[in-house]
């Protein structure tokens, strides 16, 4: 019951994802973070096989590091969604990874920006974007509320609202959510929303 979602700003750009690692009817874990910071200005929320997940965005933030080693410069956002799209297509004829993506950055000279790409390669440049059971109450409360010119703090409301509308319909919804935003200050994580914290583990 994964969900993963995002939107632009005024200046920003922010995702949010469930932390729930989950296999058949068991819960491994509630405080998996599944958006994972690209470079100084760019995040990565994926979706889907777990391994393939983990797998797929550590091979995207090494080659993007990668690049900006060889060559001196940082891709831009829409330079490392197109490097991911390519990546994805050319396993997606090999050995394919079922793994869904919002990526997220902020470039100088063209702002924020979030690219939705789905795990056939599908590339998109959008204002909100979600994946997984919960995209269906998200994007329809992201319909209804969100407009290009929000602030930071109204952003988070309407985030806090999706997370809220998720919890209370999705029929096994997950109960932690992390909150991370990339602006011209950088990537970083903003806010948690926990309802169930890890149980400390007892030493042997």
């Amino acid at each position: 019951m994964e969900c993963v979602f995002g939107l632009v700003g005024e200046g920003y750009a922010i995702v949010a994802a469930d932390t729930s690692a989950v296999h058949s009817i068991l819960v491994h874990k509630s405080n998996e973070d599944k958006i994972m910071v690209l470079d100084s200005h760019k995040l990565i929320a994926a979706s889907g096989e777990p391994g393939d997940r983990v797998q797929f965005t550590e091979y995207i933030q090494k080659n993007v590091a990668l690049y900006h080693f060889r060559n001196g410069i940082p891709l831009t956002t829409a330079a490392a969604a197109n490097f991911t799209r390519g990546e994805l297509a050319t396993a997606l004829r090999k050995n394919p990874y079922f793994v869904n993506i919002l990526l997220a950055g902020y470039d100088k000279e063209t702002g924020p920006s979030l690219y939705y790409i789905d795990y056939i390669a599908t590339l998109h440049k959008v204002d909100k974007g979600a994946f997984g059971y919960g995209s269906y109450f998200s994007l329809a409360t992201m319909d209804r509320h969100y407009h290009s010119r929000m602030s930071v703090e109204e952003a988070i409301e309407l985030v806090d609202q999706c997370i809220t509308e998720i919890r209370s319909r999705l029929v096994v919804a997950p109960p932690n959510f992390v909150i991370k935003i990339v602006d011209k200050d950088g990537a970083r994580e903003y806010a948690w929303r926990e309802t169930v914290k890890e149980a400390a583990v007892a030493s042997a």
